[in-house]
């Protein structure tokens, strides 16, 4: 690969990614519309935010899905504390919390 090569390589990437960004949040923005759906849920069967459970299952389904891909455990397991995070607080406004 030449030089003239490697920077068409390198702005097609980046051109790319910047494409993946913006699915990524829309796809956030679709997760977080499903929190509030949730959070209303919630308040009319009287139940908490925390639900240990069902977070359990979810990391227990992000480490397979790491594993599979060969993506750092670590890392893919912090943007999904965030995300929950940003879920749960949409859910404390429904909730009056």
């Amino acid at each position: 690969m030449n030089k003239e090569d490697a920077l068409k390589l390198l702005n097609s990437s980046r051109g790319e990614i910047d494409e993946i960004d913006e699915q990524i949040i829309e796809l956030i923005t679709r997760r977080t519309a499903l929190a509030k759906e949730i959070g209303t849920a919630k308040k009319v069967l009287n139940k908490d935010i925390e639900n240990t459970e069902r977070e359990d299952y979810i990391q227990d389904k992000i480490k397979k899905i790491a594993k599979k891909n060969k993506i750092n455990e670590t890392s893919l397991l912090k943007i999904m504390d965030i995300l929950m995070e940003l879920n749960k607080s949409e859910q404390e406004k429904i909730l009056g919390r």
